[in-house]
């Protein structure tokens, strides 16, 4: 039998590799996975995706380093925060105290943690259950403190198991922001969702897991932004002549004056394409933001 995915699923620069990689559980069980070959790059998104009970759940708690493998190897350490399907609510902890935990247990100060603790939780809308105890959470709040505590620290590799199953739609449109600003920082997130739709066309990478391989889809290309689900129109204004920030995702086109562009940027990507305008020197002045459908 073959090692599974291609010889561009291995990259030199990945953050974290397997090589010849499979897992099964106890001696004589049945092989979940074998011979996985694949890298996941630093600044890049990629999705796993397969039918129910295929082992994506295994897959991720591979390359998160929950589980070693079974044979073959695991190359590189990056920091790593994970999110898993099931987040064990019942522990003795409020949930700023579980997040402000967790902050030190990545290498924060006992300062920095509790306050980004407190932070992360406001920008999903459960500042209010700071001091409540996890086991009194509802099931949404309680996974707005698993997704919290896997991005308070800034991981080198972000690794999410169905971590938008539970959130409110507000939540999501956070964590989808979240994502991309993660890999626009040069960290690295892995994925696997039930919805198709969730960021449609900003993978840089899928694995599709079929029988106990897993092979790169590479028949696949990402759509254009207009195409990969909801789309913000930004349009500009800069001194003449000026140059948009470099690596700014989506595209951009002349706007109705000299001095102005309009931006076409998948929505989860519009708080990071504003930020790196405004912070742009000389920064750029925002004219209008608006859903793509309203370009007419």
């Amino acid at each position: 039998m073959g090692r599974t995915g291609d010889s561009g699923s291995d990259p030199a620069d990945a953050a974290i590799r397997l090589h010849d990689a499979g897992r099964r559980y106890g001696l004589r069980g049945p092989w979940v996975l074998r011979e996985v070959g694949l890298g996941v790059r630093a600044g890049a998104l990629t999705r796993v995706q397969g039918a129910n009970g295929t082992g994506k759940s295994t897959l991720l708690r591979l390359l998160a380093r929950i589980d070693a493998p079974t044979e073959g190897r695991v190359h590189g350490r990056p920091r790593t925060a994970y999110v898993p399907e099931r987040f064990p609510a019942a522990l003795p902890f409020t949930a700023a105290d579980y997040l402000t935990h967790m902050g030190r247990v990545h290498g924060l100060t006992g300062a920095a943690a509790a306050r980004r603790a407190h932070e992360w939780l406001d920008r999903f809308g459960a500042g209010a259950h700071a001091r409540t105890p996890l086991p009194e959470l509802s099931k949404g709040s309680s996974q707005k403190v698993a997704v919290a505590q896997a991005l308070l620290a800034e991981p080198g590799l972000l690794v999410l198991d169905e971590a938008w199953t539970g959130l409110d739609a507000a939540a999501r449109d956070v964590l989808d922001r979240a994502v991309a600003e993660h890999t626009a920082t040069g960290g690295a997130v892995v994925f696997v969702d039930h919805d198709p739709r969730r960021l449609a066309g900003l993978a840089d990478e899928t694995y599709e897991i079929s029988g106990t391989g897993v092979r790169r889809r590479t028949e696949q290309t990402a759509p254009a932004p207009a195409a990969a689900g909801p789309t913000v129109v930004i349009e500009v204004r800069g001194p003449l002549g000026a140059r948009l920030p470099p690596g700014l995702p989506g595209t951009a086109e002349p706007g109705p004056d000299a001095d102005t562009r309009r931006l076409l940027v998948a929505a989860p990507q519009s708080d990071l394409v504003l930020r790196e305008l405004l912070t742009a020197s000389p920064p750029w002045h925002v004219v209008g933001v608006r859903a793509a459908e309203e370009r007419r």
